[in-house]
């Protein structure tokens, strides 16, 4: 279903930087109503000031979205401002993990599943009966590529991507009947501060200024809302990792070991 994005009562959360501030810009811009949500209000602050002058307004909420309480400040703040009703939830909220299984830890894995899944999957919960009464609703989860294909030294991270895509799939055909999309975007890396943010491991700081803008990721995402996609994968590098294995899962496979197991010997070095 293509959607006018405008004029729409939009939550967003993972919204003081990276992908989720650029998704907050240009929901602003376009003349949308925008509740950012994030945990650095001094960031949301400066969000707030540089979109004063946009035809669209922002407004925002500090806190943690894997605290019940928080999620719960979120309803009552759309039930007072919004009547109870939201177009278009976003979950953008994440954190990443890099490193060995076997040098992490339970408190690093259940830290990544409960951020980039049963946060994301409990605020979708809270704020159903305020999609229910939303203008075409729509569901965003902004996931990863990951969430297609396993990665050495990202376990933990690809295992929370992955329950993301499954919830999505699952939720999308719940809610058809009640008019309410699901759209799944799955980015590569993008160069934002998402890396500052990883648990573990000293390559984080390797993959900072790669990949694709975060401006460029949120106009992907803005265009598949608008468009009703049912999922998206961004990057060409992305497609093509997904598709080989989706196709040809051993040569993958066997890939990743080599370059896995090379890569370990000269860190060993």
């Amino acid at each position: 279903m293509r959607r006018q994005l405008s004029d729409k009562q939009i939550v967003l959360t993972g919204a003081s930087s990276g992908i989720g501030r650029a998704i907050a810009i240009q929901l602003v811009q376009a003349g949308n109503q925008v509740l950012a949500l994030a945990r650095r209000q001094d960031r949301l602050e400066i969000l707030a000031e540089e979109l004063k002058d946009a035809s669209g307004t922002l407004q925002f909420l500090a806190g943690d979205i894997t605290d019940l309480q928080f999620r719960q400040t979120t309803v009552d703040w759309v039930e007072q401002h919004w009547q109870s009703r939201v177009d278009v939830l976003i979950n953008n909220a994440g954190v990443g993990s890099i490193g060995p299984f076997t040098e992490s830890d339970e408190d690093t894995l259940r830290k990544v599943m409960e951020v980039n899944f049963f946060a994301g999957v409990e605020f979708i919960r809270c704020q159903l009966g305020a999609l229910r009464r939303g203008r075409h609703p729509v569901i965003c989860n902004v996931a990863s590529v990951l969430g297609h294909t396993g990665m050495p030294s990202k376990s933990e991270y690809c295992a929370s991507k992955f329950a993301m895509h499954g919830f999505s799939d699952s939720l999308r055909i719940e809610l058809v009947t009640e008019g309410i999309d699901v759209v799944l975007v799955s980015p590569s890396t993008t160069r934002s501060e998402f890396f500052d943010s990883v648990l573990a491991g000293a390559q984080s700081n390797d993959s900072r200024h790669k990949g694709m803008s975060a401006a460029r990721v949120a106009r992907i995402t803005v265009k598949a809302i608008r468009r009703g996609r049912r999922e998206v994968v961004i990057s060409v590098g992305g497609k093509l990792l997904v598709m080989l294995d989706r196709l040809l899962p051993g040569v993958l496979s066997r890939a990743l070991t080599r370059w896995y197991h090379r890569q370990s010997k000269v860190e060993a070095e």
